[in-house]
Formats: C-alpha cells, sequence, structure tokens
C-alpha cells in the first residue's frame, strides 16, 4: 500500500474510533450531568491569544487605521494592501480591520463553560501585531497589551505577555527592559520564522536559515540571559532549524507554535502544496520525523494551538470550512496523537490563535475537538494540557518556579 492511502486509511480509522469514543464519553457526561472538563480544572488558560484595535494601537499601519473607518472599501482593498498570499493564511483579512479585544473574547468563548463544562479564566497575549506585516515597538505593543480591561465585567485575566522582538537586533537588550518596565507580565519573545518555498504561501521571514544564524544565535544570549521564554512560529519543513537552537540553549525554554504548521496537510494551498494525497502524505511523513526528533529535547514545548488555520489546508471559503467539532477532531486527531505520544502530558499546551482561527473553528470547537481527542487519557492530561502546563512555561502568578529546560 502507498504512504498516501496508508495515511488516508489510518485517518479513516481514527474517525471511526473517535465516533465510538465520543458516543460513550457522552453518556457519561450526560449521567454526571456535564461535559468532560467540567471537575476536572478550575479554569482553562488559553496560551494563545492575539489582540488589535485599528483605532487604539499604536501603529505605524495608517492604511489599516484609515480603513478601519470605511468598512466597505477596506473589505475590497485589505488583501491587495497586503498582499495576495494573506488569504491563504487568514481567509477574511477584513477582520484585520476590526478591533478584537477583551469583551470580545469574552463574547466569543461564551459558549465554552456551558459546552465544555468549564470557562477560560486566564489568557497568555501573545504579538499583539498587526498581521499586515507593519510592526510597532515591543514597547509599544506590551503597554498596549497591559492596559487592556482583562478582568473586568467577566473578561479572563491575562497572566503572561509575549512580545514581538527579533534577536538580531542590536538594542534587543534595551527593548525587553522597556518592555519589562511597561509591564511586570513580560515572560517571553516571540518571533515569526515562517517562510515556504511555496511562492504562494505566506512569509513571515525575509529569508531561511535564520535561526540557527550565528547573528541569531549571539542576539538569543540577551534573552537567555533573562530567563525569558522563547516562542516560534515556523512551517513544518523548518524545525531542524528550531533543534539547532534547542540544543544551543537547553536552558531556555522553547515553545513551538501551532504545532509547527504542516502547511497543506489537509488540502491544497499555495501554487501547489498539498495538491494531490502523495503530496500530503509526504507533507506528515516528515513533520512526523521532525516532531520526534524535536522532542527529544526537553526544553522544547508545543503549543496545541492553530488547528484550524486555513494553511493546513482546510478550504478557502471566507467561514466555515471544518464545519464543526467532530470534524476538527477527525482531522486533526493524528496529529494531537503523535504529539501526545512524543512530548507527554507535561510539555503541550492549549492556545486558541483568537481571532486568527475564528473564520474555521469556534472556541468552544477547539476546546471541545482537543479534549474528545484527549479525554480517554485521563484528567491528569486534560489537566496538564488546559491550565497547569501555562502556568509553569508562563509562571503564571508563580515567577520563581521553573518552567520546562530550567
Amino acid at each position: 500500500m502507498s504512504s498516501a492511502r496508508r495515511i488516508e486509511s489510518t485517518g479513516r480509522s481514527y474517525g471511526l474510533i473517535l465516533i465510538v469514543r465520543l458516543i460513550v464519553r457522552r453518556r457519561v457526561c450526560d449521567a454526571r450531568g456535564v461535559d468532560t472538563l467540567g471537575g476536572e480544572l478550575p479554569g482553562i488558560v488559553d496560551a494563545h491569544l492575539h489582540q488589535w484595535n485599528p483605532r487604539r494601537k499604536p501603529s505605524s499601519d495608517v492604511v489599516s487605521r484609515g480603513l478601519h473607518y470605511v468598512t466597505d472599501l477596506g473589505r475590497q482593498t485589505v488583501p491587495r494592501v497586503i498582499g495576495r498570499r494573506e488569504p491563504e493564511f487568514l481567509l477574511n483579512p477584513s477582520a484585520l480591520l476590526r478591533a478584537y479585544e477583551p469583551r470580545d473574547y469574552l463574547a466569543d468563548g461564551a459558549r465554552v463553560l456551558p459546552v465544555t463544562g468549564a470557562r477560560i479564566d486566564t489568557v497568555v497575549c501573545v504579538e499583539s501585531l498587526s498581521l499586515s506585516g507593519r510592526d510597532t515597538s515591543p514597547m509599544a505593543e506590551t503597554a498596549y497589551l497591559a492596559a487592556l480591561p482583562f478582568g473586568a465585567g467577566g473578561a479572563p485575566h491575562v497572566g503572561a505577555i509575549v512580545a514581538a522582538a527579533d534577536p538580531r537586533d542590536d538594542d534587543l537588550g534595551r527593548q525587553l527592559d522597556e518592555c519589562a518596565a511597561a509591564s511586570d507580565l513580560l515572560r517571553g519573545v516571540r518571533w515569526c520564522a515562517a517562510r515556504h518555498p511555496d511562492s504562494g504561501v505566506r512569509d513571515f521571514a525575509a529569508a531561511d536559515n535564520i535561526l540557527p544564524s550565528a547573528e541569531f544565535l549571539n542576539g538569543f544570549e540577551t534573552i537567555a540571559g533573562r530567563r525569558l521564554v522563547f516562542e516560534v512560529m515556523c512551517y513544518s519543513h523548518q524545525l531542524y532549524d528550531v533543534v539547532i537552537l534547542a540544543r544551543e540553549f537547553p536552558d531556555t525554554t522553547i515553545v513551538v507554535d501551532h504545532i509547527g504548521i504542516p502547511v497543506g496537510a489537509f488540502g491544497p494551498v499555495g501554487a501547489r502544496t498539498g495538491a494531490t494525497a502523495a503530496n500530503r502524505a509526504d507533507i506528515l511523513r516528515l513533520w512526523r520525523e521532525r516532531i520526534t526528533t524535536l522532542a527529544t529535547y526537553p526544553n522544547v514545548v508545543v503549543k496545541l494551538s492553530g488547528l484550524a488555520l486555513p494553511v493546513l489546508g482546510y478550504g478557502k471559503a471566507r467561514w466555515g470550512n471544518i464545519g464543526g467539532r467532530e470534524t476538527l477532531a477527525e482531522m486533526v486527531g493524528p496529529l494531537v496523537e503523535h504529539l501526545a505520544a512524543r512530548f507527554g502530558p507535561e510539555r503541550l499546551l492549549f492556545g486558541s490563535n483568537y481571532p486568527v482561527d475564528k473564520p474555521n473553528a469556534t472556541l468552544e470547537d477547539l476546546v471541545g475537538a482537543l479534549t474528545d481527542i484527549l479525554d480517554d487519557r485521563g484528567s491528569y492530561w486534560l489537566r496538564r494540557i488546559f491550565a497547569d502546563n501555562a502556568r509553569a512555561v508562563y509562571r503564571l502568578g508563580a515567577p520563581d518556579d521553573p518552567a520546562p529546560g530550567e
């Protein structure tokens, strides 16, 4: 049997197993009167939330601020302004013109409690940059996030801030000191290394192989010296670059965002990626190999986030390409199971990646799908992945607790 057919057959088998598990679990939940997470943990930590406001946020993105007031024009113009590859990554780039702040997230998360039995009570705010690529300073971003009304009106509390910064910057130390002065919630630095050989897939970095470069590694010393977490967003073919980083800095916790983004794993994206079953099988095979290698480094943690990213290959409609909780669980289940087998319960974190993932999945579907996949592993796994690991990695409420790798 070809690798492509074998993987597709495995996917169908997993889907059948999942359906049986769901039926059994829902009968148990009906008997209890609550879904699985109810009673397992007092609250969920969402370890990956973006916030922005084109009106309020300090930004050099004059175009987005101006188009915020001209919504109809913005819907037509934004894809052209921010690049033709952006809709592939975001589905609905005009969403960047609308504010997304605590009250918006509170509204989106309203059904998480009744559907899953637990509410999201804490968030980690990550890189509040306009996804148009027009940057603001790390200090301005940190100050913006620290001033948002988290914890008010029923909104979750913000437990940590992860600022966007480039380790190659000569003044990185000054930038991080300013961030720390702006908020005592600064816990990490994020940098987007994602770059793809397919010209139709969005590049976030200007060149290949930046992570293992001497310039990057030298600058990384500044992050390591401040005991900050380092988060990286990269595509799956770049994961060996993260291996080099993890090996060079074994005492620094490195968080890989969005399960390492196997672009095109579920369907065609860009010009040619994921266009055939054989190509998709190869993408998943290489992703599994790299994840297996990465897992041998104890200072590496993976976020179960970006599970509904359009660039995985779900489809190109502006909304709802996945269809719901059960379909999402069936699609990402084999990937999450592989990560669970390699990283164990203590090096995986839940993150919604909201509002970027919003066009494809509701918050309750993201939480529910992961619950469906992981439920058989027991309450310890659920507590670790949905709360305790994030509290350890980002030192939520306990700055002196060691994170993985320390």
